[in-house]
């Protein structure tokens, strides 16, 4: 047996596309909610773990089936899912993303790969921060001149990691340098913060 679990980070964020690709995907039994991957407790979470466990427990043989690994955690996090999955037997399957296919959470593999999940975000700011200083120091700018730093920067990967609109990370972020300050960023300036981020990530990777 087959069944689903989608989230969503935020309210405002549709569950569409991953409901649509578990109905694809042949799963019939879904749940889902809108929460934080940081929050304590998922209640949807713990209940399709629990019917998975339940399910097995009778002799079913049962997947979960998830449309990204982000959407059950990162690192350390996913890993001790997976071990709770491997106790009561139960398939893991992921449909897309960098750990898509199906998984044996009992494998070392797929354990060393939920690890390091958790461990890209963070390799990947520090080098965004090693990237703009040395731009710094050959007088380059990040994203405008005198309104985005290395914090807004952070900041704003943070609340992207989170889903959220350009606009919204916008009204979240505060300008504390230059003739703006105080203010907060346009959404362009956001996105172009952004765009220069992940161009200065993947332009050492194509050379």
């Amino acid at each position: 047996m087959r069944i689903g679990y989608a989230r969503a980070s935020t309210a405002r964020q549709s569950l569409d596309s991953q409901l649509d690709s578990l109905a694809e995907a042949g799963v019939t039994r879904i749940f889902s909610e809108k929460i934080s991957t940081r929050a304590t407790q998922r209640p949807e979470l713990d209940k399709v773990v629990a019917l998975a466990g339940e399910l097995r427990a009778s002799g079913v043989r049962v997947t979960l089936v998830v449309h990204e690994h982000k959407r059950l955690g990162r690192g350390i996090e996913l890993a001790t899912l997976a071990e709770e999955l491997k106790a009561s037997d139960v398939g893991l399957e992921f449909l897309t993303g960098e750990l898509q296919g199906s998984h044996d959470p009992s494998s070392v593999v797929f354990t060393v790969l939920a690890a390091l999940s958790g461990m890209e975000r963070e390799y990947i700011r520090d080098r965004t921060l090693e990237g703009h200083e040395s731009a710094r120091k050959r007088g380059k700018s990040i994203g405008g001149a005198g309104v985005t730093d290395d914090h807004m920067l952070s900041m704003a990967l943070h609340l992207r990691d989170q889903e959220m609109s350009l606009h919204d990370i916008a009204a979240r972020l505060i300008i504390i340098i230059g003739k703006k300050k105080g203010q907060h960023p346009s959404p362009a300036t956001v996105m172009r913060m952004l765009r220069e981020h992940d161009e200065q990530i993947t332009a050492p990777l194509a050379s």
